[in-house]
């Protein structure tokens, strides 16, 4: 073996290192067929993705079929074919299955293909699943005002006996 070849193999194995330390980042990843969404598509795809603090790379499928392998993620290779991007999430599990999905709607051209959500392989109706959650912030925002509920209904009654006795001692 020539010392080019084995700089050339060297090189690969450093990607799928990186694509294997991508995986086990990150609490969620998305992989999408590409093919036909034009180049203004992506970028609005990718700005909308990056400003969620989610990455879309796209990776031969040949490295991503070995990153997954070694990452323990098995089930994956049917959905590494074709043109192949992945929207690896390190914070909001919810958000590339979210963008990806309503993007999906909007431009026929991109199929959402499978996935990984925190540490499991996702079919396509799991990830639709995830896509029709609301946000971290919306739930958030569920749990507080389920949290706040008891606290105002002791506050009306308070209130209400506080107005019942102003009443009755005018």
């Amino acid at each position: 073996m020539n010392q080019v070849s084995k700089e050339i193999i060297a090189k690969k194995a450093t990607i799928v290192e990186e694509v294997v330390e991508k995986f086990n980042e990150s609490v969620s990843c998305v992989v999408v067929d590409y093919r036909g969404v034009t180049v203004e598509q992506v970028t609005e795809l990718r700005k909308e993705l990056r400003e969620a603090g989610v990455e879309m790379r796209v990776i031969k499928n040949t490295y991503l079929k070995r990153a997954a392998d070694k990452a323990g993620y098995e089930g994956l290779d049917d959905v590494f074919a074709g043109p192949t991007a992945v929207a690896f999430s390190k914070e909001d599990v919810v958000a590339p299955a979210r963008i990806l999905a309503k993007f999906a709607k909007n431009v026929d051209a991109l199929e959402i293909k499978g996935g990984m959500i925190e540490g499991k392989v996702a079919s396509l109706e799991e990830i639709n699943a995830l896509a029709t959650l609301p946000s971290r912030e919306g739930l958030l925002s569920m749990l507080l005002s389920v949290l706040q509920a008891p606290v105002r209904n002791v506050a009306y009654a308070v209130k209400a006996v506080a107005e019942s006795k102003d009443g009755d001692a005018a």
